[in-house]
């Protein structure tokens, strides 16, 4: 009688996002929640707040939450037991976004690090997608000198682009040009929420500066969204308009190359290879 044989067939492993474990979780949910208010504060505060006494003071107090994002991401990197090959494509796509960000900077809103958050938290999954997006904005202001009271509100916006995009359906399932079209679509929305997100952080010191539309802390919450709205519409929606057509341009230009390419490297920054067994024969 013929002995039976076992072939052993190694099986490329599949592309999957790095998932968080219950604490991290947990602590992006907390960090997500300061971040609530510390953005929307001016329509949270009642009138008769101390708040709004006190408003030129808060950039100051909320730049404490840089502290606390680089606590979070550090705790996130460690819980999810990244290996070096991980960590290391974190760096490479966090130095490549920083990069990119100078690039047409004060041209009509034409950013292109945009579009590699999009890619990137798309195949990489919101965990990791929060985590580069905080670390890229961090880098790029050291690296181009912008380091002030309004960084850690660049690091939670960015943030949550890059995780947004890994929260969107089928990433295992839609692929071509279905995929892109999703991704446009939500480049082109995002984009506008973050420039929204972001003019949060200013609008309520603008002052005299804007009276006709700046934050009036004894106005009501109906009365402050309407200043908000028309601030947004004065100042930041053409540079908001230029983001989304950026992003949508570089997805449908790019997309295909880029997804490739990170769906490869993320393949080989997996932590083991699958092994299988074939039927046995003899």
């Amino acid at each position: 009688m013929t002995p039976r044989t076992v072939t052993p067939r190694t099986v490329t492993p599949q592309a999957r996002p790095i998932r968080l474990g219950p604490r991290s979780t947990t602590a992006l949910a907390l960090v997500g929640a300061v971040g609530v208010v510390a953005f929307g504060w001016p329509f949270l505060a009642p009138p008769t707040s101390q708040i709004g006494a006190h408003a030129q003071d808060a950039p100051w107090l909320f730049a404490g939450l840089l502290v606390l994002l680089v606590a979070v991401v550090a705790a996130t990197i460690s819980e999810s037991g990244l290996g070096p090959k991980a960590v290391a494509m974190l760096g490479v796509l966090a130095a490549t976004g920083a990069a990119l960000r100078p690039v047409g900077a004060g041209t009509a809103g034409i950013e292109p690090m945009f579009f590699l958050m999009v890619l990137s938290g798309r195949v990489l999954g919101p965990g990791f997608g929060f985590a580069l997006g905080s670390i890229t904005m961090f880098a790029s202001a050291l690296l181009t000198g912008g380091v002030g009271p309004w960084l850690p509100f660049q690091m939670l916006a960015m943030g949550w682009f890059t995780m947004g995009a890994g929260l969107l359906p089928g990433p295992d399932r839609l692929r071509g040009r279905g995929e892109l079209a999703l991704l446009s679509l939500y480049g082109f929305l995002a984009a506008f929420a973050y420039g929204t997100v972001m003019n949060l952080a200013g609008w309520p010191f603008m002052g005299a500066l804007a009276s006709g539309i700046a934050f009036d802390p004894h106005a009501a919450v109906p009365a402050n969204l309407a200043r908000f709205v028309a601030y947004c519409l004065a100042t930041s929606l053409g540079w908001d308009l230029g983001r989304a057509v950026c992003t949508v341009v570089l997805t449908l230009a790019l997309g295909p190359t880029l997804l490739r390419a990170l769906r490869r490297a993320t393949r080989r920054a997996a932590f083991e290879t699958a092994v299988t067994f074939d039927p046995p024969t003899g």
